[in-house]
């Protein structure tokens, strides 16, 4: 199977490129590696994925429209999985203009690139971001999502919207994965748990904020890997009982849905660092800080609908997780 996978040199895609290489897929990835995190890291990614010979890589950004559309006419990728996007939901409050240029331009070449390709299923990265302020995990696919407090929730929550229109307009069967805090070895440098560890080894103070009150639905990496390469063989049909999980298309036969993909399992940030302090034998200096805008108090995943379709669930325990995401930190930054 030819698979095109965006985002290749971030966290996901490329633990997701990596096991569908293992298992001989050939897989054409596309990133334009830029510096809103370590890029040593992420050339450090693309490096284990360049070993493969059925790997392709170009290096361009998805709102470059020529481009992507070369890639399509070059490679006629089977199964396309957008995994590439500007993430950062405080980083979106500073730079809003990057996010409309990746998060919306980029996916709308993506969805003309699969309309006009003969794509069997496309496949995109959403957020735990677009449930907002609802006020009542664990939140369900059929929740309201009309109140985002963010930019970068905002263009989650367009990608979705844009995603049903064509699924409905070219009849193209699109999955929306609606991830929540993905964790573990190779991870993003500006995620929580990460800053968390290496101020602890640096003996940095940690900023704590809305108190330690904050809890987070942290899905391990090969969870979610295991989720997705599920997925790819199990396009949604033009069936009502495939969309069930959206109420504004039960009544409709529209390729598409969306899933929740988390551990249903919130885990307090005080207990994020307090494990932390236990694997490294150290214990953190801690500033406490008021909420941020933009923030989330908590988030938790229903999975009822990701384990009927999948018959998976993720559910490493967060200790287990955490534990491996140390041990690669230290053997990768000795």
């Amino acid at each position: 199977m030819s698979i095109f996978i965006t985002g290749t040199a971030g966290f996901i895609g490329f633990h997701v490129a990596y096991h569908l290489l293992k298992n001989g897929n050939r897989v054409i990835g596309l990133d334009n590696v830029n510096d809103y995190y370590d890029v040593t890291l992420k050339e450090a990614r693309l490096e284990i994925l360049n070993k493969y010979a059925e790997f392709e890589f170009v290096r361009a950004g998805l709102h470059d429209t020529n481009v992507v559309k070369k890639v399509f006419e070059i490679y006629h990728p089977d199964v396309v999985i957008n995994l590439a996007a500007q993430a950062g939901v405080r980083y979106s409050s500073t730079n809003p203009y990057v996010f409309l240029e990746s998060n919306i331009l980029g996916f709308l070449n993506i969805l003309e690139a699969c309309r006009y390709n003969g794509v069997k299923h496309l496949i995109f990265a959403s957020s735990s971001s677009v449930y907002g302020l609802n006020a009542q995990p664990p939140f369900k696919e059929t929740d309201d999502v009309n109140h985002p407090v963010s930019l970068y929730a905002a263009s989650k929550k367009s990608n979705e919207l844009m995603a049903y229109s064509y699924a409905y307009l070219y009849n193209l069967p699109i999955s929306g994965l609606r991830f929540f805090t993905v964790y573990g070895p190779w991870g993003r440098p500006d995620m929580a748990y990460f800053k968390f560890l290496r101020a602890i080894l640096d003996e940095q103070t940690i900023q704590v904020f809305n108190h330690g009150n904050h809890s987070r639905d942290l899905t391990y990496i090969d969870d979610v890997v295991n989720s997705i390469t599920r997925i790819i063989n199990l396009p949604p049909l033009s069936t009502a009982l495939d969309n069930s999980n959206l109420p504004q298309a039960s009544d409709m036969k529209v390729p598409y849905c969306v899933y929740n993909v988390g551990n249903n399992k919130p885990i307090k940030l005080m207990h994020i660092i307090e494990t932390l302090e236990k694997e490294l034998g150290k214990t953190a200096k801690k500033e406490f800080l008021s909420i941020q805008a933009g923030d989330m108090v908590t988030t938790c995943a229903d999975v009822d609908s990701l384990a009927k379709r999948i018959q998976f669930l993720p559910s490493t325990p967060f200790r287990v997780g955490l534990k491996k995401f140390v041990k690669w930190y230290l053997e990768f930054y000795s």
